[in-house]
């Protein structure tokens, strides 16, 4: 099966995160039973914030987003954009917070990806679509 098109994973991120602002978290924060954040990233190109609502884990006083893009080749722009500027404001329900991003080291990868395949099994079938590893990140509040 083909990965979803960029457009599509556009407009719903945008309904998601109109709907997640608007309502403080009340809407939007769980998407089928998988807590939902809204991470606003600082544009490579352009410097404007551009935010993305994720799925994440947390591990102790940090979180964990998966740099999927539905399987596609390329990474999402997200992604590019923390790779350039690593710091950025994730919201979590009615909070928001500065956080710095970081790749997970390879072990830690290693056992944050089994527990995120465990939370949202369409990981493992997003790497089976494409060759590129799909990046862990983790990000640290302050």
């Amino acid at each position: 099966m083909a990965p979803p098109r960029p457009a599509i994973i556009k407009a719903v991120s945008a309904l998601h995160r109109a709907a997640y602002r608007l309502t403080r978290g009340r809407l939007g924060r769980r998407l089928a039973d998988h807590p939902i954040l809204l991470l606003t990233t600082t544009g490579r190109r352009s410097g404007h914030p551009h935010t993305v609502p994720l799925l994440y884990l947390r591990e102790g006083n940090d979180l964990v987003v998966i740099a999927s893009f539905g399987g596609h080749d390329r990474h999402p722009a997200w992604y590019l954009n923390l790779q350039s500027e690593p710091r950025a404001v994730a919201q979590v329900d009615g909070e928001r917070f500065t956080v710095t991003a970081r790749d997970a080291a390879p072990e830690e990868r290693a056992r944050l990806w089994a527990r995120a395949v465990a939370e949202y099994a369409g990981y493992a079938e997003y790497q089976r679509r494409t060759e590129r590893l799909i990046p862990v990140v983790v990000l640290e509040r302050g």
